[in-house]
């Protein structure tokens, strides 16, 4: 894959190039603010890119509105984001399109080195990747509290992994269950939650996080 990293911390920008070059992507560049980010993709054309919510010169946003800018300018380019903490309100408009190719981790999942690349390859694969913290944290704080309230508690667990971007098969291994159970809980919730569950699976996650944002 065709990388471009945008990271303000040197030492984990440089640690994110050696480990994605070591699994054989190729960095194309690397940078440190969110206009260079953008300057760089018109350039290099890459497959995605990796970027931090908070970089110069005011450590609010500029990561985040960097990659709105990607998605609009160009929607094939795939974009993970990084962020310290859970920040609902840049999660949620980043969600708030088609997150075909998105993902949103937090840092400390950096440091788990398998979970980052296998989040990678499923944004680079136009599939999604969302922290299992940052779904925890939406679904505790949405508006939406009755509607939930009516999901058993396996329901609810099968939405969480759900929208962190899991497919019905990984689903089932991760609870230690068959896949005809989980396909049984998907068409439970979607018709408590009132989504369709007709739609295809990066569909069904969108309208998810549409939900919970709102």
């Amino acid at each position: 894959m065709r990388v471009i990293l945008a990271e303000d911390s040197t030492l984990l920008r440089e640690g994110l190039v050696r480990l994605l070059e070591e699994e054989d992507h190729e960095v194309l560049a690397a940078v440190g603010d969110g206009q260079a980010l953008v300057e760089a993709v018109a350039v290099r054309e890459p497959d995605a890119v990796v970027v931090d919510v908070r970089m110069p010169p005011t450590h609010t946003d500029e990561g985040l509105r960097a990659a709105l800018e990607i998605r609009r300018r160009w929607p094939q380019v795939k974009v993970l984001v990084l962020s310290q903490y859970v920040e609902k309100k840049y999660a949620t408009e980043l969600m708030s399109g088609d997150v075909d190719g998105i993902g949103y981790l937090l840092k400390d999942r950096v440091a788990q080195v398998g979970d980052f690349l296998d989040a990678l390859e499923r944004v680079g694969a136009g599939g999604t990747a969302f922290d299992p913290e940052v779904v925890r944290q939406l679904l505790a704080r949405t508006s939406h509290a009755d509607p939930l309230a009516r999901l058993t508690g396996r329901e609810r667990e099968v939405l969480e992994l759900m929208a962190q971007g899991l497919t019905n098969a990984s689903t089932a291994q991760a609870l230690h269950v068959s896949q005809s159970a989980v396909e049984k809980h998907v068409n439970a919730l979607f018709d408590k939650l009132s989504l369709s569950h007709t739609a295809g699976y990066s569909r069904r996650v969108l309208a998810v996080l549409r939900y919970l944002g709102s």
